[in-house]
């Protein structure tokens, strides 16, 4: 039995079978993964210049919505293999590309830090009122 054949019959005794002989039911669902994975996708997407799961969390979202939809099966195969090429040319930089790259991520999340009041938040639990602290998207703390 081919690897088809046998995905047609899990497909076919699948929850995703009965919904898919629902046309309401099917427009539900795929509307219900595309919001869920588009969420998530612009959540990593958010998260990529910041120290965690950023690229790990685009790669689920776009996992999620490559359920329903084969162009974001492309675009994740595309994305990994970019990723990984990214990798792989950074590993094998000089330690000054490499730092320069890490002083870049860091300028990153500390421009956003200030925008978003996060410098002027902990400046108040040590009693500092700089002036240079508060968001100039926020404004002062009042």
């Amino acid at each position: 039995m081919s690897t088809q054949q046998r995905e047609d019959e899990v497909e076919a005794t699948g929850f995703r079978h009965r919904f898919r002989r629902n046309p309401a039911l099917n427009l539900t669902y795929r509307v219900g993964v595309g919001v869920v994975g588009g969420l998530v996708l612009v959540a990593g997407v958010v998260m990529i210049p910041y120290p965690g799961p950023g690229w790990l969390v685009v790669f689920a979202g776009l996992a999620i919505l490559a359920t329903e939809f084969a162009w974001a099966g492309r675009l994740l195969r595309f994305a990994k293999r970019y990723y990984d090429a990214w990798v792989a040319w950074l590993k094998r930089q000089h330690v000054a590309v490499k730092a320069l790259v890490l002083v870049a991520t860091g300028l990153v999340v500390a421009v956003t830090c200030w925008l978003l009041g996060a410098f002027s938040l902990v400046g108040g639990w040590f009693g500092l009122d700089w002036a240079w602290l508060g968001s100039p998207i926020f404004g002062s703390r009042g």
